[in-house]
């Protein structure tokens, strides 16, 4: 391949002439790059309710100092000098999951690491250590933490010294690599407010919901007694009978009849893209379950309970056996309504009770169908109802993308700033 001019090929990729490569040992200050003690030195016997904190994999994995709680006296803590980690150090998972990073913050805890994990304290002065951090999350430098692992777990590599001169990339100084940090860290805040601000949006949709479908609050222009239905009296269930034998074989990737089985359901809609298909035959063989814009779904097998809504149907699409659709007979319940009233804690305190001291993996249609529920007395107010929880995941579905292309910007600055491609000074 050839190396555009102003830059040159290394071992981790093409980066600019005048950037280095380095290594990790090449990288570390007076801390060093220190593994976790080994064998029984952090037995559980040893552990105290209170006093120097043993940070553990579930720390560098979740990204926070509140994971785990294993505490050591003093004197041990005196005894594992070596292994104590301070604000700015970082600890690597090791074992297992291995090359989740985590940057101990400013006041922390005091502590040492577990044998799960790896310390790595910079040498502050050469590399800046939210640049080393977005280099060592990259695809890239993951991979080549892979490539230097035996059996999939760090512990197996072929000694320490494999990691330790696991190569990176560095410009040549450190208010480049500062420049390039505060971009990223720019990315990560706005992908930050974003993810706050769906979080919120998401929370005030179930409080509207815990409030519109229980009666609690009314829409403007309605009143009177809500009626109590039972579902069997109100719907028709409908699922695929066992006896017509479909089996997993006869799933297809790609074909003119889309087949839900539920594991599809994607925030209460079908993601049609993870569909599988089925032949004409097996779309024929019933009409009753032959999908239909406005129906209901819920899950019977496995994870039972899960509600989606056919908001809309690109094809003819139908249902494996561990999916009921659910109709209202004569106009008994706008479907819209019932789609949100079944994702509310109602239709959640049901199945609670119905899996009462024992554990259930199937939802009978005979135990369905006395599910007893609330509607207001006319399909206008369930409708406005309708309306006015649809509108709120509307302006989540557009939150969420947004969320998805700051991801994906992230990824592609990191792309170009870590390699050099766009320079920032």
């Amino acid at each position: 391949m050839e190396v555009k001019a102003g830059y040159q090929q290394t071992e981790v990729g093409v980066i600019p002439e005048d950037w280095i490569t380095t290594t990790l040992e090449s990288a570390v200050g007076s801390g060093g790059l220190v593994r976790g003690p080994f064998g029984g030195t952090l037995k559980k016997d040893i552990f105290v309710d209170r006093g120097y904190k043993v940070y553990q994999q579930k720390n560098a994995i979740y990204g926070s100092v509140e994971q785990g709680d294993y505490f050591i006296n003093s004197r041990k803590f005196r005894e594992l000098e070596r292994f104590r980690v301070e604000p700015g150090d970082f600890i690597v998972s090791c074992s297992g999951t291995i090359g989740c990073i985590y940057q101990i913050p400013g006041g922390a805890p005091e502590g040492v690491i577990n044998q799960a994990l790896l310390k790595i304290s910079l040498d502050q002065g050469k590399v800046d250590g939210r640049f080393f951090l977005a280099v060592f999350r990259s695809a890239s430098f993951q991979e080549r933490i892979k490539e230097n692992s035996h059996g999939g777990a760090m512990q197996n590599l072929v000694g320490m010294d494999v990691f330790r001169k696991t190569k990176f990339q560095l410009p040549p100084t450190k208010a480049e690599q500062e420049v390039i940090a505060e971009a990223l860290s720019d990315a990560d805040a706005f992908i930050k407010s974003l993810e706050q601000l769906l979080t919120k949006k998401r929370q005030l949709k179930q409080g509207a919901m815990q409030e519109l479908l229980t009666g609690k609050k009314r829409l403007p222009g309605f009143s009177g007694e809500w009626a109590v239905k039972r579902l069997g009296n109100t719907a028709s269930l409908k699922a695929r009978i066992g006896w017509q034998g479909l089996t997993t074989d006869e799933y297809r990737d790609s074909g003119d009849y889309y087949l839900v089985t539920g594991t599809e359901f994607k925030d209460g809609y079908i993601d049609w893209n993870k569909c599988h298909y089925v032949d004409e035959s097996r779309y024929s063989q019933d009409k009753y379950i032959q999908l239909k814009e406005h129906d209901v779904l819920v899950t019977k097998d496995g994870t039972i309970g899960k509600v989606a809504l056919v908001a809309s149907l690109p094809k003819p699409a139908t249902l494996n056996s561990g999916v009921f659709v659910i109709r209202p007979v004569e106009d008994a319940f706008h479907p819209e309504f019932f789609y949100y009233l079944l994702g509310s804690n109602v239709f959640t305190e049901f199945l609670v009770q119905l899996s009462a001291g024992s554990t259930i993996n199937h939802l009978y249609q005979k135990d369905f169908v006395g599910f007893v529920y609330k509607t207001p007395a006319t399909i206008d107010e369930q409708t406005a109802i309708a309306a006015v929880l649809s509108d709120m995941d509307a302006e989540i579905a557009v939150l969420e993308a947004r969320l998805t292309k700051a991801r994906q910007l992230k990824q592609g600055m990191m792309q170009e700033l870590l390699t050099g491609r766009i320079r920032l000074v």
